[in-house]
């Protein structure tokens, strides 16, 4: 069986502190503040009686369920009036009245973010009873070990483990220990690893690869000593296994490479891990490189990649290039030169069409990356880039500029003066602009030709996603020269499609087709002419022709008048 889905989708949830959404409590306007504890007390306790007494659920799982609902069970003392002597009666009195939709509960209790939580309740079903094995199998895995509050990890990610039996989940869980693991390791593996709990019939050879590694990470390097039997301990061992095989490193080799340096392994947290990991990967090189970067280079886990201050010209000097090949890339690439953050490294070597040189030279010296300090040589802040940033600072939304320019700078584009009149033509958020970024990137257009395409023509990410994919489309598959002729004219994706693309292109293809013209014009002179020089162009091919644009072609046409000309 072979390792699904991404390194991101996939592993991003482990750890909460980076991708957690922090929805705030409601507030208790009803409560005075000295009874709020008490208040939240009392209605836990009711909610677990009435789980338990009148909805006919175990005791355990009726508590785990109150204890682990603030946000819902907040929602429910909002609407009772508070009164010292008779607030358990009076909740006791709405639950009787106003029974409350269980799989809420239920989801926020075992770790769903409460905002996403929503997302998985079932339409048209109110009652866990009315999902013969939701509950069942929350409670088997919580007798076996599982934190209650952590079973949301397997819902989200293993949705099929919750439609199981509890005797097939005991009897999944057995195998497991047959393997010789105890139940706090068995728990952490099925944490980082959910996928396992929905494996059916035999193990696949990569499953029996991955119980090699995790053996050899736990016992044979004395891991499991270190780990102390906490369970929590076992499960951040386990998580950062599982970074290397989503990164694709090869099955049963990782417990090896790991247990040579168990010192570094142990002493840096999975979310550290995590985060290198996918700085790493920014710099567009094969998962499974970055992957034996960090097995083979344990120690650049301990270098500050995010907050030290770097510039283009000094780095690429101490990596080694020489004055002409410096001059070279200057003149090439000027946007990119000046200061940027470290954090940013990777799509500045992108920017420059240098990132697979870099990444291997780090590879191969990454003491080179440990050891810069930028010097004398690194450009300074130029006069007329840092008279900007004072302008940017005055205006009446600093805030949301210096958040397009932190984008710029985030995609390659230094601290020089030709970030600013890019910067000045760019309109939305910093989020927008990043996703219309990348839904270019995903056509297939070159991330160094990207940038200099913004550079040219910036107003190309005022675009939204979907157009911005739509024009690349029509432009690869109808009008078919290479993408790179995006490189020549970026301004093609500043046009309407329906409006202006697509009627002028299909235009001179019918003259073409019909022995009208002979003559090619380039894409740049079809599209960007305007509209007057447009139809005395095409008066000159034949006298009858501009008849012919307004009434079929044009976006100044009625319906009406197409539809009889293309019938004629």
């Amino acid at each position: 069986m072979s390792l699904p889905k991404s390194l991101y989708t996939l592993l991003a949830h482990h750890f909460s502190t980076a991708t957690k959404t922090t929805t705030r409590l409601p507030k208790l306007s009803n409560v005075p503040h000295k009874y709020k504890s008490e208040a939240v007390e009392r209605a836990q306790k009711v909610l677990t009686d009435y789980l338990h007494a009148t909805r006919g659920f175990s005791f355990p799982s009726a508590e785990h369920i109150s204890k682990n609902c603030r946000f819902s069970l907040t929602n429910i003392i909002k609407r009772v009036d508070f009164s010292v002597p008779s607030f358990s009666n009076r909740i006791q009195r709405f639950l009787r009245y106003h029974p409350i939709n269980e799989f809420e509960f239920f989801f926020e209790s075992i770790g769903i973010d409460y905002s996403q939580v929503c997302h998985f309740v079932p339409p048209n079903k109110y009652f866990l009873s009315e999902d013969g094995t939701v509950l069942d199998a929350a409670c088997e895995l919580s007798a076996f070990g599982f934190p209650w509050n952590m079973l949301g990890k397997l819902y989200e990610e293993e949705l099929s483990i919750f439609s199981e039996s509890s005797k097939v989940l005991k009897a999944r869980l057995s195998r497991f220990k047959e393997y010789g693991f105890g139940n706090h390791s068995v728990v952490g593996m099925c944490l980082a690893f959910p996928y396992l709990l929905s494996l059916e019939g035999d193990l696949g050879g990569d499953i029996v690869a991955l119980f090699d590694d995790l053996k050899r990470v736990f016992v044979e390097f004395d891991i499991e000593n270190s780990a102390e039997g906490n369970l929590e301990s076992w499960y951040e061992l386990c998580k950062k296994v599982r970074v290397f095989y989503d990164l694709g490193c090869e099955n049963g080799k990782i417990g090896e490479f790991l247990g040579r340096r168990k010192d570094v392994f142990l002493e840096c947290p999975a979310e550290v891990l995590f985060q290198k990991a996918k700085y790493f990967c920014k710099f567009g090189v094969r998962k499974e490189d970055v992957g034996l970067l960090l097995l083979q280079s344990p120690e650049i886990l301990n270098l500050d990649l995010e907050t030290p201050v770097i510039s283009a010209l000094g780095l690429l000097k101490h990596f080694g290039f020489d004055m002409k090949e410096l001059e070279a890339v200057s003149e090439k690439y000027p946007h990119a030169m000046g200061r940027n953050k470290m954090a940013n490294l990777p799509h500045l070597v992108r920017a420059l069409d240098l990132h697979e040189w870099f990444f291997t030279k780090i590879k191969n010296e990454h003491q080179l990356l440990a050891n810069y300090v930028i010097s004398d040589f690194d450009e300074d802040i130029a006069e007329e880039f840092s008279d900007g940033l004072e302008r940017i600072q005055s205006s009446s939304t600093p805030i949301h500029t210096m958040t397009k320019l932190n984008f710029l700078h985030g995609i390659g584009f230094g601290e020089n003066p030709l970030t600013l009149p890019v910067l000045a033509r760019l309109h939305g958020r910093s989020s927008e602009l990043q996703k219309r970024f990348d839904s270019l990137l995903s056509t297939g257009i070159e991330f160094s030709k990207l940038c200099l395409m913004i550079r040219t023509a910036p107003k190309i990410l005022n675009q939204s996603p979907e157009s911005l994919e739509a024009k690349v489309k029509f432009i690869s598959e109808e009008m078919k020269p290479s993408l790179e002729y995006l490189n020549i004219f970026p301004a093609f994706l500043c046009f309407d499609l329906e409006n202006r693309i697509k009627p002028r292109y299909r235009f001179y293809v019918w003259l073409k087709e019909k022995g009208l013209y002979s003559k090619s014009y380039s894409i740049a002179s079809i599209i960007a002419t305007s509209e007057k020089k447009f139809v005395a162009r095409v008066f000159g091919i034949h006298p009858a022709a501009p008849k012919h644009w307004f009434e079929c072609f044009s976006y100044r046409k009625s319906f009406n008048t197409c539809l009889e000309a293309s019938l004629a």
